[in-house]
């Protein structure tokens, strides 16, 4: 999504907690024609939240464009999951969200124009066990999704959700480098294959030029017709 956008003329600032990912990252997008700046920060922190919208106004004086992409998966039965577990999943997939839109959308108010992505999920519209606090999240960013477009459609900022299927991903390397499993999974795809992420990156582009913007609330799959079954 980043070199997609990069790529197409927009600014992008990146952000995790990794600093040697986020050069690796500056580096496709400055090699793609784009321009990238790097901020490292957890946005699970308040504080680390706040740095950054200072950091951002510092630099660009407003922004058009948000992409709530932070996640992570744990795979277990409910059973073995303690609390810790739980509010992990839910802070790092749902409340990092959170505080990125409260602290960005000031500073796209008046713009006449802006564009909020959430990465969903698949799991917010079907499931698979072991996939409680997982699939509770993305059906929490769904809704997100719904209540902000409504909230922020005044503002000419529309607000969508992406739902990735199976996609070639550092998240899914367990499931890809266990055969057995691989298998089945590539069964369950009519496609018949797993996702390459360019693919959700020119999904993410169209979503943010302005010839999407009547779409708004919503959710768009992208996921080789996994729940088309």
């Amino acid at each position: 999504m980043a070199v997609a956008l990069g790529s197409a003329g927009a600014s992008v600032v990146l952000v995790s907690r990794n600093k040697q990912q986020l050069d690796q990252t500056a580096s496709h997008v400055v090699a793609a024609g784009g321009n990238a700046v790097v901020h490292p920060a957890d946005l699970t922190v308040e504080a680390d939240v706040r740095g950054l919208g200072v950091a951002v106004q510092n630099q660009f004086g407003s922004m058009h464009i948000l992409i709530n992409n932070a996640g992570v998966n744990l795979r277990k039965p409910v059973t073995d999951f303690t609390l810790d577990e739980w509010h992990h999943v839910m802070n790092s997939n749902v409340t990092s969200a959170f505080l990125a839109t409260r602290e960005c959308v000031p500073m796209m108010k008046g713009n006449g124009y802006g564009r909020i992505l959430m990465l969903t999920s698949i799991m917010s519209h079907v499931s698979l066990p072991e996939r409680t606090a997982y699939s509770a999240s993305k059906c929490a960013l769904l809704g997100m999704v719904k209540a902000l477009a409504l909230e922020l459609a005044p503002q000419a900022i529309t607000v969508n959700g992406i739902s990735p299927g199976p996609f070639a991903t550092e998240m899914n390397l367990p499931l890809m480098q266990d055969a057995d499993k691989n298998q089945q999974f590539l069964a369950s795809i009519p496609l018949g294959k797993w996702g390459d992420p360019k693919d959700i990156g020119q999904l993410a582009l169209y979503l943010c030029r302005p010839e999407s913007n009547f779409i708004t609330g919503t959710d768009l799959l992208i996921d080789g017709g996994w729940t088309a079954r």
